[in-house]
């Protein structure tokens, strides 16, 4: 049963002027689990695999690889060149793949 932290506790002298039947409505109501979730709503929200993306447009700006960078010969991700572990026969080589 969800518990709401925000909603004002009550002492034991307001628990003891409630009637049995609101008691026993409250524990039918808390008791059923019905949830009012519209399924097409949370169901709009989900990106499925291999759905069809032709329509859609990304705006991500390119940037050209920088002086001060250099793509792995492992996994061709680019990294600063602090990140450089070794260069082998001309191929450089990133600590994470080192």
């Amino acid at each position: 049963m969800a518990t709401d932290y925000d909603a004002p506790r009550r002492d034991e002298v307001d628990l003891g002027e409630d009637s049995l039947e609101e008691l026993k409505a409250r524990r039918t109501d808390s008791q059923s689990g019905a949830v009012d979730v519209d399924e097409t709503e949370v169901a709009e929200s989900f990106e499925l695999p291999g759905a069809d993306l032709a329509d859609e447009e990304l705006t991500v700006k390119v940037l050209p690889m920088q002086q001060d960078e250099f793509r792995c010969a492992r996994c061709f991700l680019v990294h600063h060149r602090s990140q450089l572990a070794y260069e082998r026969n001309g191929e450089l080589i990133c600590t994470e793949c080192a």
